[in-house]
């Protein structure tokens, strides 16, 4: 199993070593060791949840060229291909798919939802490496991909989609981020989330009182 994840970690490696937005290979990295936490005690297929951790953003860089999702349609066949060329026992391909195609719904928007432990346990880790301290620093790296500003008071939250425009960092808390404690789908993941959106919601009270020059 492990000779086999290396081998996916270097497909994933080959699109994601140049990803700017917060989504490379390290995040891919952090899911899957999440993943594999959370299916230590909650079970599921290790194949199949780690080959999906290792590759369900690893078409992000391709979705911004070609305008096309990176977890649906023609994405799909791609990490198939992927899947059987590294000799991915062909049985558990679906199952991995499903993982992905369904990482990105989530409880407050709309979408195809995860059926399968493996997918709602990627989902998990994926969402988990959102929040908390990592999940703070990968919010202003994207916000910085996406050429947005730190913060603009008197914004309006936006309503999030996974295709949305984003506003300014700080708003991707509310619109987001701030969400995902309460979308968690396993019971470790819930008590893995408490703690880092404990930590988030501390942060935030911190930046307004530095924006505001209180401290």
């Amino acid at each position: 199993m492990k000779e086999l994840f290396k081998e996916i970690e270097k497909k994933a490696e080959e699109f994601l070593k140049f990803d700017p937005s917060g989504h490379d290979l390290n995040h891919a990295i952090r899911t899957f060791n999440l993943s594999r936490k959370i299916s230590a005690k909650e079970g599921g297929d290790k194949l199949v949840i780690g080959a999906a951790a290792l590759l369900h953003d690893v078409l992000r860089p391709w979705e911004k060229k070609t305008g096309k999702l990176h977890y649906k349609g023609e994405a799909l066949e791609i990490i198939k291909k992927m899947l059987v060329k590294v000799k991915f026992p062909k049985n558990k391909i679906d199952s991995v798919l499903h993982c992905i195609e369904t990482h990105e719904t989530y409880g407050f928007a709309k979408g195809k939802k995860p059926k399968t432990i493996e997918a709602k346990i990627l989902q998990d880790a994926d969402n988990l490496d959102a929040i908390g301290a990592i999940g703070i620093a990968r919010c202003f790296m994207c916000a910085s991909h996406h050429n947005n500003p730190m913060w603009v008071p008197g914004e309006e939250t936006k309503k999030y989609s996974p295709d949305t425009v984003r506003g300014s960092a700080i708003n991707h808390f509310d619109e987001k981020l701030l969400k995902l404690k309460d979308m968690m789908n396993t019971k470790t993941g819930k008590e893995i989330a408490k703690e880092r959106h404990k930590f988030m919601k501390d942060f935030l009270k911190r930046f307004f009182k530095e924006w505001e020059g209180k401290l």
